[in-house]
């Protein structure tokens, strides 16, 4: 069965995006990009919550015709090319390629787990991850916490009585500056 792998950026405080919902915060820097590019190498799909795919089909398809950034010329290439898939239970399709899927989220995630095929990365966003958190269906965490106290915002884990125990697979500092936090999902 493939493994979803959440990767997430977050502030020291814990939010994926600021009170006003900014997300101008987080450095794509020269290390962190090198190891996102392995990260894209062990997986063939991309998973995206409908808020999460609206902000990456309005930039990608084109960034690296308006962007000159060394990170954003590698990715668009890769994004383009990747496998897509949206969880929406109000989109009835996308474009760019990508699949629409969620109107039974256990079920249709379980589907996609079993196909063969390489990892499957779940990108950004809170409300798709916890919902596949309290699922039990995220297998890995990948949590970059960049320098910043955002002060408020978009918590990465929404509140929840019941708790997840992990365990602690890798850490690794980039660029002086950004950690990654890298769990697997541990049996309660």
């Amino acid at each position: 069965m493939r493994k979803i792998i959440h990767l997430v950026h977050q502030s020291v405080d814990g939010y994926i995006e600021g009170p006003k919902g900014e997300f101008d915060w987080p450095r794509m820097t020269p290390e962190l990009s090198e190891f996102g590019r392995t990260v894209n190498d062990g997986v063939d799909t991309f998973l995206y919550g409908r808020v999460v795919w609206e902000m990456m089909a309005a930039y990608w398809p084109t960034a690296d015709s308006v962007s000159t950034d060394p990170h954003n010329l590698r990715f668009a290439p890769i994004w383009r090319a990747m496998r897509k898939v949206v969880v929406s239970t109000t989109l009835e399709r996308a474009e760019w390629g990508a699949e629409v899927i969620g109107k039974n989220l256990a079920e249709d995630i379980t589907t996609l787990k079993n196909e063969p095929g390489k990892d499957i990365l779940l990108t950004g966003g809170a409300e798709l991850a916890n919902a596949l958190t309290e699922l039990g269906l995220i297998d890995e965490y990948m949590i970059f916490v960049h320098p910043v106290v955002l002060g408020g915002g978009r918590p990465v884990f929404r509140p929840d009585e019941r708790r997840r125990p992990l365990n602690l697979i890798d850490s690794r500092i980039f660029d002086a500056r950004t950690v990654m936090l890298r769990y697997e999902r541990a049996e309660d």
